[in-house]
C-alpha cells in the first residue's frame, strides 16, 4: 500500500459571524439567528516534488478569503423549494408562508443551496475551495473535506472529491 497524505487546517482565526434561519419538517421555520462558525478543511493527496499535498499559506489565504465573504452577512438559499429570494433594486426580499423580511442587498450572500444548514455552508465553502486551489495546486489532489461549527463542538463536516 502507498503512503496516504493529509494536510489540516484548523486556526483560531477561520471564523466568521454570520445571520440565517432554516426550515426544517417541511413548514417548521426557525427565527432569524446568527453563529460565530468556525470552519477547518483537510486536503487528501499525494506529495508534490516539493513534499507537499499543498501548500499551507495558498490553503489558508484561499479559505480565508472564501469566509470572508460570508463574514457579517445575511446568509440566504436560492434553491430551497418554499424561500422566495427575490432581488428588488438595493433590497432582497425573501418570504416563506407568511412571513417576510427585507434587507439590503449588500448585506446578504445568495447560496447556491436549499438551506443554510451546517452542513450545506460546509459543502458551500468546500466547492468553492475547491474551484480556488483548482488554479493553485500543482499536485494530485484526491479529496477535501470541509467542516463548519455553529455551536462550539457541534461539526458538520462534508468530503468532496476533488
Amino acid at each position: 500500500m502507498k503512503d496516504r497524505y493529509c494536510v489540516s487546517l484548523e486556526k483560531d482565526n477561520l471564523v466568521f459571524s454570520a445571520a440565517h434561519f432554516i426550515t426544517f419538517n417541511k413548514n417548521v421555520c426557525e427565527q432569524l439567528h446568527g453563529h460565530n462558525y468556525r470552519v477547518k478543511c483537510k486536503v487528501f493527496g499525494p506529495l508534490d516534488e516539493n513534499g507537499y499535498v499543498v501548500d499551507f499559506i495558498a490553503l489558508r489565504d484561499a479559505l480565508t478569503a472564501i469566509i470572508a465573504m460570508l463574514d457579517h452577512r445575511m446568509l440566504l438559499p436560492t434553491k430551497h423549494p418554499l424561500i422566495s429570494v427575490k432581488q428588488e433594486d438595493d433590497e432582497i426580499v425573501v418570504r416563506f408562508e407568511k412571513k417576510r423580511w427585507v434587507f439590503p442587498r449588500e448585506d446578504c450572500v445568495l447560496l447556491d443551496i436549499e438551506n443554510t444548514t451546517a452542513e450545506l455552508l460546509a459543502w458551500h465553502i468546500g466547492h468553492q475551495l475547491i474551484e480556488t486551489l483548482k488554479t493553485k495546486v500543482t499536485t494530485d489532489v484526491k479529496r477535501i473535506e470541509v467542516a463548519v461549527d455553529e455551536n462550539r463542538g457541534q461539526w458538520a463536516v462534508v468530503e468532496l472529491p476533488f
